[in-house]
């Protein structure tokens, strides 16, 4: 009988949350309307508080003209025809799609643009995308996490992709400030969606291996609140830094080398450079060992204004660093040392260094103490790191190495040693050592240093810089077949 109530309450619990994440997210709504809707002003949603209706509307004009800016900001990569497509009835039963609503104006505070928004040349649509149409029959809603404006949950598609949804977080502290300061909560909703909007424009804006992928969007009606917008974008996994650390070290170069390259991209982006003012891991995802960055509503493309350099502090909380004032009146290179000093403290200093070869270090301790000074900037850094991968991937790195007198190992091959492991740190396995390998003469190198080896056995499986996996044995006493594998022992004598 406990069996069956608690399997009741579980039940009932996924039902709850599955139907309140659907009603929330996939409610029939409307995708963008067409080209051509100007903003305007509205009527107020009602009286405000402390700072008043006009002041509500300022603060959305402002963030819709900064989403105007960026979408207009130059070609960018990918830019093209927005997406003039808008969502049909959705209910099932029909053998086709029934004609979409006309574009509706909301009202909001006096003086605050439209919404939806109007979709300008370089906005998201430069191709196929999905839309309102692609959640109709999703599964596996999870809620994933929230920050200060948005929520995130992950869902799978009718297809099998799994998929992350952003949408604005009812409960979250930015909407929650904003309806307890002017009282108008369909006015402090526009507030914080034209951050998501925000963030869907950078997405496809700064389009990069290392920026997570905009698979598409959808407005639909929600609660009390009509046409709320909902982005889809690619899953990651979230950084969770106490893992990493027990990770291999290719594995912690490439997250590094990957912030390297998205930080050079940013530098030189098509809308200028782009510093990211929320820098820390878990505005970050991995996606296939690869780090991307997910969470752009904070970022900033305006360099600091200055009239001399004494304006031009860049404040960290250990430590402050001056840069000089241009002719212009900008801090040159704000952005691009704003990124990468924060690179320097959140993950280089951490996952660079730590049981790297020992041939690599020094150029790899160079990159560390460059950054932490700033006296490099990211094409700098960047080639540093590219150099590093080289030597790692060619094998260069193992020419300092002496070879020095070794042991004759006896090659047993299609088979392999099940059993007699022991454990080593860092492994790619945490119950054996599991190491990658450049070649054979490595690994015997690798079983040569360790106390406990006798043998090790090489496999068909590369890590992605193309370096073999090998385990590492304490013995042989039991040998299989194994057509994927190929056994080595020490010989006798």
């Amino acid at each position: 009988m406990r069996r069956r109530r608690a399997a009741v309450v579980a039940g009932f619990c996924a039902s709850f949350l599955l139907g309140s994440v659907l009603n929330v997210l996939f409610a029939p709504g409307s995708e963008p309307p067409r080209p051509g809707q100007s903003p305007g002003p509205s009527p107020a949603p009602g009286p405000g508080r402390r700072g008043g209706r006009g002041e509500l509307a300022r603060q959305i004009r402002a963030r819709y003209e900064e989403v105007q800016r960026y979408s207009r900001g130059g070609p960018g990569p990918g830019a093209g025809r927005p997406e003039r497509r808008r969502l049909m009835d959705l209910a099932p039963g029909g053998p086709g799609l029934q004609r979409p609503r006309p574009p509706r104006a909301r009202p909001l505070p006096d003086g605050a643009p439209s919404w939806p928004p109007a979709p300008v040349p370089g906005s998201p649509g430069s191709g196929p995308r999905l839309g309102c149409a692609a959640l109709r029959n999703v599964s596996g809603a999870q809620y994933v996490g929230s920050g200060y404006t948005k929520a995130v949950y992950r869902v799978r598609l009718p297809g099998g992709a799994a998929v992350a949804l952003k949408a604005v977080d009812f409960s979250g502290h930015d909407l929650g400030s904003c309806v307890r300061e002017f009282g108008a909560r369909r006015g402090c909703y526009r507030l914080a969606a034209h951050k998501l909007l925000k963030e869907m424009v950078l997405l496809e804006r700064l389009r990069h291996p290392n920026v997570l992928q905009l698979y598409g969007y959808c407005y639909q009606d929600s609660e009390d609140i009509p046409d709320t917008l909902t982005t889809i974008t690619e899953l990651g996994a979230p950084v969770e830094m106490i893992q990493l650390l027990q990770t291999s070290w290719e594995d912690r170069f490439r997250i590094c080398l990957s912030l390297g390259r998205l930080l050079h991209h940013l530098a030189h982006s098509p809308l200028g450079s782009v510093t990211l003012l929320d820098f820390r891991p878990r505005q970050f995802v991995l996606v296939d060992g690869e780090l991307k960055v997910t969470d752009l509503d904070d970022a900033r493309v305006e360099e600091t204004p200055c009239a001399s350099s004494a304006d031009c502090i860049l404040e960290f909380p250990a430590r402050n660093f001056s840069l000089p004032c241009s002719a212009q009146g900008w801090c040159e290179g704000m952005n691009e040392k704003r990124n990468l000093y924060n690179a320097y403290r959140f993950f280089f200093t951490y996952l660079l260094p730590h049981s790297a070869p020992p041939s690599l270090r020094p150029l790899l301790d160079s990159i560390v103490n460059a950054t932490g000074e700033l006296s490099w900037g990211v094409d700098e850094t960047l080639a540093r790191l590219e150099r590093v991968l080289h030597l790692f991937r060619s094998g260069q790195y193992l020419q300092n190495i002496s070879a020095g007198s070794r042991a004759e190992y006896q090659r047993l091959p299609d088979s392999t040693i099940p059993q007699e492991d022991y454990r080593c740190w860092p492994s790619y396995h945490h119950g054996s050592c599991l190491l990658s390998v450049f070649n054979l003469a490595e690994a015997v190198d690798v079983c040569e240093s360790h106390a406990q080896c006798q043998a090790f056995v090489v496999t068909n499986q590369t890590t992605w810089t193309g370096r073999q996996l090998v385990f590492f044995k304490t013995g042989w006493s039991h040998v299989v077949p194994d057509p994927n594998k190929t056994t080595y022992v020490r010989a006798l004598g």
